[in-house]
């Protein structure tokens, strides 16, 4: 048995994300489990009821963009053999790129399909981009 139980986070229809995402992390509330002690920074010990919140868990929050998660899957399983996700995601080199290759010769869809799907492509470039200063 778990020694706490966390709330699920509320998820945004839009954006298939946690509402509460700031900086690439969401928090939510977790309870720990009843009859559970901890031992305070102060030295008290506290025992819990399992009804007050205990502490707040980070979750990573994984599609942060403007764009519509959707949209984007349905282009990349429709059209990303012409290189319609890309385009719409902004990045016009991989679109024509794919656009010319018909998809890299349908690879290159399917795992365009899988990432934008399991929501990868985006948070990637983001984080380069901070990392290397460039602006969106």
């Amino acid at each position: 048995m778990s020694k706490y139980l966390c709330n699920s986070p509320k998820i945004h229809d839009a954006t298939q994300e946690p509402e509460n995402c700031k900086d690439l992390v969401a928090w939510v509330e977790c309870r720990p489990a009843p009859n559970v002690t901890c031992l305070l920074s102060n030295g008290t010990k506290y025992k819990f009821s399992g009804e007050e919140v205990g502490f707040n868990k980070s979750i990573p929050c994984r599609n942060v963009s403007t764009y519509s998660y959707k949209v984007a899957v349905a282009l990349s399983l429709f059209l990303g053999w012409l290189g319609a996700d890309r385009f719409y995601l902004g990045y016009p080199a991989l679109g024509l790129l794919k656009f010319c290759t018909v998809g890299f010769c349908g690879i290159g869809s399917l795992v365009d399909f899988i990432l934008i799907s399991m929501q990868i492509v985006d948070i990637t470039v983001r984080r380069w981009r901070e990392n290397t200063g460039q602006r969106n």
